[in-house]
């Protein structure tokens, strides 16, 4: 399981004052903003090694980033392999899938090879061959991870106090949380620590105290599960970074 790393909060400081990656901006922006540096990340890695995987969010937010990407051009669709890195436990068409939001929002509107699309099959009755199954498809590295915050700190479906949080062989798990549906399946934080890059994307007054505690507070992601993202790239409207002690 992934511990903190020295100077990790420093990292995401750093980027947020170059400019070049953390960034906070106008709640208007916040899509357009994020789903351009997507664009950019994403075309930047097929032109190095010829593909590249993405594990998309469940969540409003990234939602609207969906939708900005569509309008934004340049990415290579036919060279995007698409994850998920967290699913409730509902069929794909159900209004709590996270699938469906994303292929309502983002993969009916580009040409992704619908080969590329690799769905959990999330509806199983068997959670835990579902979720072995899926690992057993994941890249050993996924090169962007796409995640949300909640107001508890959660992240994925990696609610606080989960037994996925000291999990430390398996890469996808069944959980259960605290919110409905409650059955899901999602990445573990081993996955997280391997991933290429963690984009964070947070948006809201709801969720400044969750991203406080996620990038500036005591180290404990058992509480504040967020934590395991602390080093990656985070997009904050003004709302969700006005907890932050220091911001640029």
């Amino acid at each position: 399981m992934k511990t903190e790393r020295p100077g990790s909060f420093y990292h995401s400081l750093v980027l947020l004052m170059l400019g070049a990656g953390s960034r906070v901006v106008d709640s208007a922006e916040l899509a357009r903003t994020a789903a351009a540096w997507l664009a950019e990340r994403l075309s930047e890695t097929v032109r190095t090694q010829k593909s590249v995987s993405i594990a998309l969010s469940g969540g409003t937010t990234p939602r609207d980033v969906h939708l900005a990407l569509t309008a934004t051009g340049g990415v290579p669709w036919d060279a995007v392999h698409v994850y998920f890195g967290d699913e409730r436990c509902v069929p794909p068409d159900h209004a709590d899938s996270n699938y469906r939001m994303a292929r309502e929002s983002l993969l009916d509107r580009v040409p992704i090879p619908k080969d590329n699309v690799h769905r959990p099959l999330a509806e199983s009755a068997d959670r835990d061959a579902a979720a072995r199954a899926y690992e057993a498809l994941l890249p050993d590295v996924i090169d962007v991870v796409v995640l949300g915050i909640g107001e508890d700190g959660h992240t994925a479906s990696i609610f606080p106090g989960s037994p996925a949080l000291v999990e430390s062989e398996r890469r996808y798990l069944p959980v259960i949380g605290p919110k409905p549906p409650p059955e899901r399946l999602t990445l573990t934080p081993l996955a997280l620590a391997a991933a290429g890059v963690l984009l964070v994307l947070a948006k809201g007054e709801g969720k400044a105290d969750a991203v406080a505690r996620a990038l500036e507070g005591e180290w404990n992601p058992s509480a504040t599960p967020a934590q395991l993202a602390r080093a990656g790239v985070w997009f904050l409207d003004a709302p969700a970074a006005s907890g932050l002690r220091r911001r640029a």
